[in-house]
């Protein structure tokens, strides 16, 4: 990316059923749906969100083998989008297993996101 223009932070969490793609897509979501960009348009090449370069970093505390990157990606509504996964997060303990819900332990996890715009 050439030049950063917005950097938007967010956390999220699967509370139960241990499913890290569910916790780093929220923690996306809560990134950027906090968020409004008018004028973007105008700050990108061309003045197009086509030429929109976004890059996604999660940090995620378990099973970085299970994350759907894909799953990731639909989150970003415009340009091109990368995703970068670091070690981070947390993984605790929800205090409870509920097997309706899927929960093979009593772990709980959370994932850092950061979502930079630019071009």
């Amino acid at each position: 990316m050439e030049q950063v223009l917005f950097i938007q932070t967010g956390m999220g969490i699967d509370v139960h059923g241990q499913d890290i793609t569910k916790a780093a897509r929220r923690a996306v979501e809560d990134a950027i749906y906090k968020n409004s960009m008018p004028g973007i348009e105008k700050s990108l090449p061309e003045q197009r969100l086509e030429n929109m370069k976004v890059n996604v970093k999660v940090a995620v505390p378990l099973d970085r083998n299970k994350l759907d990157v894909d799953h990731i990606k639909e989150v970003i509504p415009y340009g091109s989008v990368h995703v970068e996964v670091t070690d981070g997060g947390m993984a605790t303990s929800s205090g409870i297993i509920l097997d309706d819900k899927g929960d093979e332990n009593d772990l709980m996890y959370m994932v850092n996101a950061a979502v930079e715009v630019g071009y």
